[in-house]
């Protein structure tokens, strides 16, 4: 799961170093307008429903915790 989160963020922007990256949000890395592309992106490739409630910092500050957040929306 990982590598595809990682490749989908590279289609965003590639010029980051997703396995090491921890502010993507904080940083100022991903803006408002590639959010709203990732979660188009990470609902047609996982099939979740990410909720307004989701889309805070802490959960896409980082490709591990985009997975985090994919994994816990797929159990629910």
């Amino acid at each position: 799961m990982l590598e595809k989160v990682i490749s989908i963020l590279e289609e965003i922007n590639g010029d980051v170093d997703y396995t090491t990256e921890d502010e993507l949000v904080d940083g100022g890395i991903l803006d408002s307008f590639d959010i709203v592309g990732l979660v188009s992106e990470l609902k047609a490739e996982f099939d979740v429903e990410i909720g307004i409630e989701d889309l805070t910092p802490e959960n896409f500050n980082s490709a591990e915790t985009i997975c985090n957040l994919i994994e816990r929306l797929q159990e629910e």
